[in-house]
């Protein structure tokens, strides 16, 4: 057998058993060069309107004249004609072919030229060019016949290795779905019995990761109008879980703003990143997605992934696709059990309002009319006692404590339970409790400025409303008298046609509002204010009294209903950090 035969038959046998696209081009560019004694060799791929050289092979050409001849040709002159008729095209001397272009500064000389097409699936693929046969001379019909055929193999290999890709891009692409259908699958059965939104963060977490095989994965959830870090699974320093991260200048916020994934190789994302972010906790990255969890148009935070672990560590646009599915999942995961969540707490709030005046009706129906006729009863007996009898004085005091004890328990029925509130409004009975804190000893002033009592709005405030208000400004007073101290507090309400702003300042000795306390007033008032889609702020510093200010939705009766309705907004609301009750 020929020579030549038996090495064209070899390299046929090795690039159809050949997967790898890049390395069967470089074979056959090799074989070509190898077959023809020519001094250079390339092979030219078309672009996909078949009009240009979208890439350009070479061998034969060494990196420092590569480099001298700048960017690479793109299918002009002489290389052109075999894209507008792919056909073999053999020329002895190139510069002197009608359609020659001309070499570029630097450039080596080449004279004989053999170009042939490359068909792949009847269709043009791309080009075969040699130049500057060994010793000068012409390429012959040898070399053509034989180029040819390395040309076919070519086709035949190229067209083999384009399947077997993309039906290894299939195949992968079906892993990943599978993958990611398998996590949403295993979140879903484990949230049929959970409702814990902190076990749900750190189950997505762990998910998360898993699915994109990142180092690591943080939930950055919003929590008190800041963004905390929720959950973290992988590689992360001890003690992340519950820092805050700025909102305003970190990627999170870039994310969540836009509603768009963030990628962390962008520059402006990779300041953002170490000046605002998690980079600012102690946390590395070379490369990161940074994917909002959006539920209907709502943000309810991020996943943020770090450095992909195999072949990575950039993510790649299958990664990304596919952490984007997931966070919606995740998203929806985390929405119902936030609205388990908010419904427990708005049951809770709602059964300890009906407990209240169950044990004002009762103690007021029972227990007060009880020691009133108790206390007529004492006092008809002491009138009608002789004067010298050792019993009087001893019925007149009892009296006395009685008339106490009424009064005492008359205001706790109140506290309970102001007839005010119900019949009045909040105004009114903001002003009822203003009186009491006073005789208490803590002077209280009151501006309240109300749509209803002021005549601009037909309705008054929708119930929830005002009784979030009533029991906010309750206890802060309660609050400011018993554990800060305070001798005078001011009390302002603010309605506007879509707010109702509620503040309480107090003289008192103020407190640390980072520093956590086992009390429960602070954190049932910033439930209160949430429930309803509203917010809290405090500010207080110790020895400089403190100021609670909520501002809630102006919901009004009968217009708007009279329901809450609805887990509270996530979108950023700048605010201090969340405390925990100094009462």
């Amino acid at each position: 057998m020929d020579p030549k035969a038996r090495e064209v038959l070899s390299l046929a046998r090795s690039v159809l058993s050949d997967l790898d696209l890049e390395h069967v081009l470089g074979q056959v560019l090799a074989a070509a060069r190898d077959l023809t004694a020519a001094r250079y060799a390339a092979l030219g791929v078309l672009d996909e309107d078949r009009t240009a050289l979208a890439r350009f092979i070479t061998v034969g050409v060494d990196g420092g004249t590569r480099a001298t001849i700048g960017n690479l040709p793109t299918g002009r002159g002489v290389l052109g004609e075999l894209i507008i008729n792919p056909r073999p095209l053999r020329i002895d001397d190139v510069g002197a072919h009608p359609h020659s272009y001309g070499f570029p500064l630097g450039h080596p000389p080449m004279t004989t030229f053999l170009g042939v097409p490359i068909l792949v699936d009847g269709q043009p693929y791309g080009n075969l060019y040699l130049t500057e046969k060994d010793g000068g001379a012409p390429f012959t019909d040898d070399d053509e016949e034989t180029v040819c055929a390395l040309a076919d193999i070519a086709g035949v290999a190229i067209d083999h290795a384009r399947r077997f890709s993309w039906s290894e891009g299939r195949r992968r692409d079906l892993e990943q779905t599978v993958a990611a259908f398998d996590a949403t699958m295993q979140i879903a059965q484990a949230l049929a019995g959970e409702t814990d939104l902190e076990a749900i963060l750190r189950l997505v977490a762990k998910r998360g990761r898993a699915l994109v095989s990142a180092r690591a994965l943080v939930i950055e959830f919003w929590q008190d109008g800041e963004l905390v870090i929720g959950a973290a699974a992988g590689e992360v320093p001890p003690g992340v879980v519950g820092q805050r991260v700025d909102h305003e200048g970190s990627v999170a916020g870039a994310a969540i703003r836009s509603a768009r994934t963030q990628q962390l190789d962008d520059g402006p994302n990779r300041r953002r990143f170490e000046r605002h972010g998690l980079g600012r906790l102690g946390i590395e990255a070379a490369s990161g997605l940074v994917v909002p969890l959006m539920f209907r148009g709502r943000a309810f935070g991020v996943l943020v992934a770090i450095d992909r672990l195999v072949e990575g560590p950039e993510f790649t646009p299958d990664d990304r696709r596919l952490l984007e599915s997931f966070a919606a999942s995740a998203a929806s995961a985390v929405a119902t059990a936030e609205s388990a969540l908010i419904e427990r707490q708005q049951q809770r709030l709602a059964a300890a309002e009906q407990e209240r005046g169950r044990w004002a009706r009762e103690l007021h129906d029972e227990t007060l009319q009880d020691l009133a006729a108790l206390r007529i009863g004492l006092a008809t007996a002491a009138r009608t006692a002789e004067p010298d009898d050792p019993l009087t004085p001893v019925l007149s005091e009892a009296v006395e404590r009685l008339d106490d004890e009424i009064a005492a328990l008359r205001a706790l029925i109140t506290d309970l339970r102001p007839a005010a509130l119900d019949e009045l409004g909040v105004g009114a009975a903001v002003r009822a409790l203003a009186e009491r804190a006073t005789a208490a000893g803590l002077e209280v002033d009151v501006g309240a400025e109300l749509a209803y009592e002021e005549g601009r709005a037909d309705d008054r405030l929708a119930p929830e409303v005002e009784i979030a208000a009533y029991r906010i400004v309750q206890e802060a007073l309660t609050n400011a008298r018993k554990h800060g101290g305070a001798h005078r507090a001011v009390v302002e309400i603010e309605e506007t046609s879509s707010t109702l702003r509620v503040s309480v300042r107090d003289d008192g000795g103020g407190f640390d509002p980072d520093a956590g306390t086992a009390g429960f007033g602070l954190l049932g008032m910033r439930e209160r204010a949430e429930l309803l889609r509203g917010r809290l702020r405090v500010e207080s510093q110790p020895g400089g009294g403190a100021t609670i200010t909520a501002t809630l939705p102006a919901r009004r009766r009968g217009r708007n209903g009279t329901r809450p309705g609805g887990p509270p907004s996530l979108r950023p609301v700048p605010g201090p950090a969340p405390v925990h009750g100094m009462g």
